[in-house]
């Protein structure tokens, strides 16, 4: 296990022979996950929603890999990484619609690959007040419920790939974070004039950390060698925090979270090595949690770090999985 603050992605071993899904692969984070994984020697599936896009990512790492091109990640190549062994696949999801996550999981598993990493990274940020596909609140709807139904969905390949694991990415405002069932249940309908995008945010965001704690602990009493974390990118610079305010055409406000974000904030080359050491370190247990090692946690190397008292509230978590299964109609079959 690489020393706790020196981990970057020239530590990733060869991922040869691996298939490792990464969802939300366009931008940001996603994407580089997805180079650095596939630099490394993984297949890798870039779940995206929009195909033309997902196919301009994919022509982006090939070059990368292939020394055509530069991120800027500045990491030195791992053993897996030889000219010519980058293999790809843009499999489309839209993680805000349970037909499209139902078809793209069917999709996958017609390729009759095992899964031995599935990163559940796509999501949206403090956006104003929007639905999903099946009539939820479109931040719990996209970050939580779609990759709750997509991991429930692909779990009989990732068992069967033997030591798997999913990474589920939260986020330090998870603390800020409380479960509302009864606006849950409702799914925010008659309620827009009291919906406040942060708070739906971080309630989604202490959502996942809920449900891959509980996802590990079914694991666990299910003997299964596969395992679930989580990880954190403290503050990188994506396009996350500014599609909110571009959606309600706040020019000014999205200019001064953009230049914020510009200065204080690590690139996202950075800021997804918490979520590439929860997913490719050795040593790694089932139920922890990655973050970057700087003050706050919002910037630097990866390190095991703390989440809120709630996030471990095995109730408040059971309560979580039952209401989720019921939404989605998605059972984890644990034995299969």
């Amino acid at each position: 296990m690489i020393a706790s603050g020196h981990f970057d992605a020239g530590d990733i071993p060869d991922l040869s022979g691996s298939t490792m899904m990464v969802t939300g692969a366009t931008s940001g984070l996603g994407f580089q996950a997805a180079l650095e994984l596939a630099r490394h020697g993984a297949h890798v599936v870039m779940a995206c929603r929009d195909p033309s896009r997902g196919d301009a990512a994919a022509r982006r790492i090939e070059a990368a890999c292939r020394g055509a091109g530069s991120t800027g990640a500045g990491a030195r190549i791992g053993a897996g990484a030889t000219a010519g062994t980058v293999s790809l696949e843009v499999l489309v999801v839209d993680l805000a619609d349970l037909a499209s996550i139902r078809a793209a999981a069917a999709k996958f598993l017609e390729s009759e690959r095992h899964l031995d990493v599935l990163v559940n990274n796509a999501g949206v940020m403090a956006i104003p007040y929007r639905q999903t596909a099946d009539g939820f609140e479109m931040q719990f709807g996209t970050n939580h419920l779609g990759h709750f139904a997509l991991t429930g969905l692909l779990l009989g390949s990732l068992m069967e790939a033997g030591s798997a694991r999913i990474v589920t990415v939260s986020s330090n405002v998870h603390r800020l974070g409380r479960i509302d069932f009864d606006s849950i249940s409702s799914r925010w309908q008659g309620q827009r004039g009291r919906y406040s995008k942060m708070g739906a945010y971080s309630q989604s965001k202490l959502a996942n950390l809920l449900f891959a704690y509980e996802l590990e602990r079914r694991l666990r009493a299910a003997g299964a060698k596969a395992i679930s974390v989580a990880a954190h990118p403290g503050w990188a610079r994506t396009n996350l925090q500014s599609v909110g305010p571009r959606m309600e055409g706040a020019h000014f406000t999205g200019a001064l979270t953009e230049l914020f974000t510009r200065i204080l904030a690590q690139d996202d080359a950075g800021g997804v090595l918490p979520v590439l050491y929860a997913a490719t370190a050795s040593g790694v247990i089932g139920g922890e949690y990655f973050g970057p090692n700087g003050p706050g946690h919002w910037r630097g190397y990866p390190v095991r770090v703390g989440s809120s008292a709630a996030s471990h509230d095995p109730e408040l978590a059971r309560r979580l999985w039952e209401l989720s299964e019921e939404l989605t109609g998605v059972r984890y079959d644990f034995g299969g």
